[in-house]
């Protein structure tokens, strides 16, 4: 497939580290096969492509590598298990996943691609990957969206200004050539103002540690507006965001007028179980059809005798239960319901109640763990927020939306 200028930009460095960050869709995947290939097409050379997970460099790279590298004629063997095709030059092509990174150790590498490397523990490469590298001659591109001035792959971007070994490309999602105007303009009525940039616009964001950070005192309902949904609620069907941790049990009590919602109670019980939680709603919701948006745990876990899951427990109670068979990625979740509370349009359309007290306090104060893009669970503040993720990534999950509108032709390297 031929390149795109940025793509050929990157691919015609002569540096031994070159490091390109761009936004979704840019192309990082064409651009790390065909460097693979390109590498690997010289004789007996040692080629990685490792990414945060196995799992994840299987979805992304296998099988676009194994069609690429059949057309070519270059396959000697495959072997499907430990994912690494044997080529007739004696040359071999390794997928590897990051999150045992103590199991990379030992082989010399020629050529390594790491793709989404923000997402990968800075240990796995200077630890263990970077003293792989066969000699002075081995070479590493790194490929990957930003995650934050924090993220150790804004030091690796900015390794050019220290050392002439690396070189440092940066491109936003319309510059790769490859997502039409209108896909990104859809993407960004979807998006808080800060993913849009990080996602699309490749911005190295710095916007403190608080997890909800689109949430402001704007999102917050004055008493008229807050009486007029109250009055309007009546027989309609309440949403309920629900967690299942002991102490407390949580859950979150929505409303929707159409793309809006509103956080209407909160409701906390220490020392407590799903049928308590069903007795609590029931008394204040009686009239009500319920919804429940429960944690996926609910599937196997059991917070009563007699071996009823959670999930059976409300079903029994005659309540409908959306609930998906996994938990969705948390960073997906929390991007979900900051683009509800602001988008990068200025669109706020989650709103709260005044009557959610301890919701709003942990909304302004909920913080991730220092250093990590995971939020910090040992505040409290993650009960009621848990609750309210998981019904907003229900119903308004971040969805890709955004397509290739350029299909794919060949392109090949002469082999050795």
């Amino acid at each position: 497939m031929p390149l795109s200028k940025p793509q050929q930009e990157v691919a015609s460095s002569k540096k031994r580290f070159r490091v390109c960050m761009s936004g979704r869709r840019f192309g990082k995947t064409t651009l790390s096969i065909r460097e693979l290939c390109k590498f690997a097409s010289k004789p007996r050379q040692e080629v990685w492509y490792v990414s945060p997970s196995y799992k994840m460099s299987k979805q992304i790279v296998w099988r676009k590598l194994k069609y690429k590298l059949e057309d070519l004629n270059w396959i000697k063997s495959t072997n499907e298990s430990e994912l690494y095709i044997d080529l007739v030059n004696g040359s071999r092509i390794s997928l590897k996943g990051a999150d045992n990174y103590d199991s990379l150790r030992g082989v010399g590498i020629d050529f390594l691609v790491l793709d989404e490397f923000a997402d990968i523990k800075p240990d796995a490469f200077y630890e263990v990957l970077r003293p792989t590298l066969a000699d002075t001659n081995g070479q590493a591109m790194f490929v990957g969206t930003p995650k934050g001035k924090g993220n150790w792959s804004y030091d690796l971007y900015q390794m050019y200004k220290e050392d002439d070994e690396w070189e440092s490309f940066h491109y936003t999602t319309i510059e790769g050539g490859f997502v039409t105007e209108e896909e990104v303009n859809s993407a960004r009525k979807l998006l808080d103002e800060r993913t849009f940039n990080q996602e699309f616009n490749a911005d190295f964001i710095t916007s403190g540690n608080r997890v909800w950070y689109s949430f402001t005192d704007d999102n917050v309902m004055n008493d008229v507006d807050s009486m007029r949904v109250w009055n309007d609620l009546k027989q309609s069907p309440i949403y309920v965001g629900m967690d299942f941790n002991i102490d407390p049990m949580s859950a979150v009590i929505f409303t929707r007028h159409g793309n809006t919602v509103y956080a209407i109670d909160e409701i906390e019980i220490f020392g407590s179980n799903t049928d308590e939680m069903i007795a609590e709603l029931n008394d204040r919701y009686g009239k009500n059809r319920v919804w429940v948006y429960p944690d996926p745990a609910s599937r196997q876990r059991k917070t009563s005798a007699g071996g009823r899951t959670d999930l059976s427990i409300l079903e029994n109670a005659g309540y409908k239960v959306n609930c998906p068979y996994k938990h969705n990625a948390i960073r997906d979740g929390v991007n979900a319901v900051n683009s509800k509370l602001c988008n990068s349009n200025g669109e706020r359309t989650f709103m709260i109640s005044p009557k959610c007290k301890k919701l709003i306090d942990a909304l302004n104060r909920h913080e991730y763990k220092p250093g990590t893009n995971i939020p910090d669970k040992t505040t409290g503040f993650d009960h009621l927020t848990d609750a309210m993720r998981y019904f907003i990534d229900y119903v308004f999950p971040i969805n890709k939306v955004v397509d290739i509108s350029n299909q794919p032709t060949r392109w090949g390297h002469s082999i050795a």
